[in-house]
């Protein structure tokens, strides 16, 4: 564990320590409050950080290096959410939700991707992302009309890369291939080819659904 690690993690301890050293100073040193301001500052800047910024400036180091348990085991720190500045409260609840759906728990993660986008998205891009997950649970959970809602506006809105988008496309491509609405089912799988995807699954699905796609009426 490293310094930055130790810091973060330790904010409240080393508060209390700064604050108590403040007042020993203030106390115990002649002229000592000229110097207590100090650690009192620190101090509270470290209360402050601890409840709205919490660990998640850590988190970010553990999604890349693939520990997904030691992310869930820093946001289950943060015991007063709702506290935490704006962007970074967004931030929480899209990886909550995040985990929520890898633990195929559908609801919870539709409940926290909505508490996100209430918070505030700080880029559109993930106000878009947040509503194509809200399309992909719809999906799940067999709601077409819910889905359909959500795929559009997280298009409309913008998504942060090519391959989301050919996916959104797609979804949508075969919701409306189920309710036999050939020719928007064509424009929309068009236009999942058009976003020239590069992730190898969504590739290999619009080759499968191609075939589909040249045989049907309209």
């Amino acid at each position: 564990m490293n310094f930055r690690h130790l810091l973060v993690k330790n904010r409240i301890p080393i508060a209390v320590i700064l604050i108590a050293l403040g007042f020993l100073c203030g106390f115990k040193v002649s002229h000592g409050w000229w110097i207590a301001w100090l650690p009192f500052l620190i101090g509270i800047l470290m209360i402050v950080a601890y409840f709205m910024l919490g660990p998640m400036t850590l988190i970010q180091g553990y999604m890349e290096s693939g520990d997904m348990e030691g992310a869930q085991k820093l946001l289950a720190k943060i015991k007063y959410p709702d506290l935490l500045y704006k962007p970074i409260r967004s931030s929480y609840y899209m990886l909550q939700s995040n985990f929520s759906t890898m633990g195929d728990d559908l609801d919870k993660a539709e409940q926290q991707l909505r508490k996100g986008l209430e918070s505030g998205m700080p880029e559109k891009e993930y106000e878009g992302t947040a509503y194509f997950q809200l399309g992909t649970i719809a999906l799940k959970k067999n709601n077409m009309k819910e889905a359909t809602e959500n795929l559009k506006k997280a298009l409309q809105i913008g998504l942060q890369d090519k391959d989301s988008e050919a996916a959104a496309y797609l979804y949508l491509s075969q919701i409306t291939i189920q309710r036999r609405d050939y020719k928007n089912a064509k424009v929309y799988f068009n236009k999942a080819k058009n976003a020239k995807p590069t992730n190898p699954q969504i590739v290999a699905q619009i080759k499968e659904l191609a075939t589909y796609i040249s045989r049907m009426p309209g």
